[in-house]
């Protein structure tokens, strides 16, 4: 645990009111900054990657989470593993930031040499009697969900991640996003806090008014209106989607492709959401026409009607639809400076040019997330502001992030804030 300001952050804590956004300081402030990361990010379990992110042996790539460095790695027999990026030596790091090709790892400092296993074989000058055995690479608790890789930096992982590997295993099934490729990633920095751009992906009263590209697929509605002040004819339009929606529901679950909203948002550890929305318009995919981007759908997927199977945790989004996958990974850097990483998912055989259009697959999701960044950088400067105070969310459309507010007290509370 970090030595704590537990007056000051318990303080912030106690202000926050029912119904209302978080006090400026659990925004804005680096000691709140430190214990995120502390309690969310070390103490729960986080999306950090994909299997398909190293699809062959010897394939790594280096994450890194605050002050902690990780490996994800294939080995040599195909497993996954998760390595601490720190030499067993004099603790310096092994890889750099990125992806790379390894048939070792080797520590650049003195050449100590690790197998893809986390083993060390070989430190040179340490004497016949050095015991290699105890000076492993030491070991990261992870899961692969699916094909997204969870992973847990405490000591007792909350056992509640068994909720969530029931929840998506039957449901990403179809997509084999095991074995995917990435057919594009974009990393992009945004200029305010974690917290700030999980609210915003949480709720889509914003959606109309900033993300035309999005609108063209995605049906604002799904998360909340307020019926009052709709007109007739748009309350009737409503009515009939909520309909459609039940019809839809029971027809892909009565076909085997579970539906149905699981939510895990409150009184819990593992936070996440799940449901398959419906895709406006041609309904297949989320593009500036709603039509499949690839003619070559994912994983074991033979239509191109089943919408989009959604899923959110505590720093991460995901939609997964018939052709393709946009996977979102959130890692904060500082307390205004979040880094939100995208993939594009394909069939492992897809082909760019024959199969796929990368303009077609990847332009919704490219200028979402900067429009993201852009609202997410406003609310930050405004939280910096005096003026600030915590505002009401809209009991219609913003109930994700009082439940998403709700939640991160609860966690700190029971982390010892």
């Amino acid at each position: 645990m970090l030595n704590k300001l537990p007056s000051s952050i318990s303080a912030l804590l106690d202000a926050r009111a029912n119904g209302h956004s978080l006090p400026a300081g659990l925004y804005v402030r680096e000691d709140v900054f430190e214990a995120d990361i502390d309690v969310f990010f070390h103490n729960h379990w986080i999306c950090v990657g994909l299997d398909c992110d190293v699809p062959e042996p010897g394939d790594a790539t280096v994450i890194d989470i605050g002050k902690t460095s990780l490996i994800l790695l294939r080995d040599d027999d195909g497993d996954i593993r998760v390595l601490h990026n720190v030499c067993r030596h004099r603790g310096s790091r092994l890889l750099d930031p990125g992806k790379t090709i390894v048939s070792k790892l080797v520590c650049p400092y003195h050449t100590w040499t690790y197998e893809l296993t986390g083993e060390l074989s070989y430190a040179p000058h340490m004497g016949k009697d050095f015991d290699k055995e105890c000076r492993s690479l030491k070991p990261v608790t992870f899961k692969s969900i699916g094909g997204l890789i969870y992973v847990c930096l405490s000591d007792n992982p909350p056992e509640d991640i068994t909720l969530l590997e029931q929840a998506m295993i039957e449901r990403l099934a179809p997509y084999d996003i095991r074995n995917a490729k990435i057919a594009f990633q974009t990393d992009v920095i945004e200029d305010g806090n974690w917290k700030l751009t999980m609210e915003n992906n949480r709720e889509c009263y914003h959606c109309s008014a900033n993300h035309p590209e999005l609108c063209v697929s995605f049906v604002d509605l799904d998360f909340g209106f307020d019926p009052e002040t709709l007109s007739p004819e748009d309350r009737e339009q409503a009515e009939e989607h909520f309909r459609l929606y039940e019809e839809r529901t029971k027809a892909w679950e009565s076909d085997g492709f579970p539906s149905a909203a699981v939510e895990r948002l409150a009184d819990c550890a593992t936070n996440f959401r799940t449901q398959r929305l419906i895709i406006a318009g041609a309904g297949e995919s989320q593009t500036h026409d709603a039509t499949a981007a690839s003619s070559k759908l994912l994983g074991h997927m033979t239509r191109k009607d089943l919408g989009d199977t959604h899923l959110w945790g505590h720093n991460s989004w995901n939609h997964f639809m018939g052709d393709h996958a946009v996977v979102a990974t959130v890692i904060p850097l500082s307390a205004g400076k979040t880094l939100v990483r995208t993939k594009w998912l394909v069939h492992k055989d897809a082909v760019e040019g024959v199969d796929y259009d990368l303009h077609k697959l990847t332009d919704v999701w490219v200028a979402t997330t900067d429009q993201d960044a852009d609202l997410v950088a406003r609310s930050h400067a405004g939280a910096l502001d005096p003026a600030y105070q915590p505002g009401p969310y809209s009991r219609f459309s913003e109930t994700n992030l009082d439940k998403f507010a709700s939640w991160y007290i609860d966690r700190m509370r029971a982390h010892g804030y």
